[in-house]
């Protein structure tokens, strides 16, 4: 397991809103990583309501650049986030205090202009998340 400093000066989500705890297993197209760090009531993304489903898309998202910073893309390029497809919520709000968050992303697609990823976000083995993210280097 490798934890968030190993990849940390790699990305650029810094701070409260490095999500990503550690890395479970990584190979050339996948990832498996945890974010554990926040309880309820401490999420940098909650509202009054707690912390939305939707927000979930954003550790899909830390999860590309995670695996990029892994595969030797270092110093992650500036890139935007520029698409969210086919994003399937299965929950409203995530209850923060039923354990971590198993974040999984697929690489479908990159090249010099940016990358594809299927993402998936789990809690106890129930899939809350999941979508695609598209990210372009600028």
């Amino acid at each position: 397991m490798l934890s968030q400093e190993a990849w940390a000066a790699s990305i650029p989500h810094a701070g409260a809103m490095a999500l990503l705890d550690a890395v479970v297993v990584w190979d050339e197209t996948t990832i498996h990583a945890i974010g554990e760090r926040y309880r309820p009531g401490e999420h940098p993304l909650r509202s009054a309501a707690g912390l939305h489903a939707v927000h979930l898309a954003e550790y899909g998202a830390q999860a590309t650049a995670v695996h990029g910073a892994l595969l030797g893309e270092t110093k992650m390029q500036a890139g935007r986030l520029v698409s969210l497809r086919d994003v399937q919520l299965a929950v409203e709000y995530v209850d923060l205090s039923n354990g971590h968050l198993d974040v999984r992303a697929e690489r479908l697609f990159a090249d010099e202009r940016g990358t594809q990823y299927a993402f998936k976000v789990e809690q106890q083995g129930q899939q809350l998340a999941s979508g695609r993210v598209a990210v372009m280097y600028t």
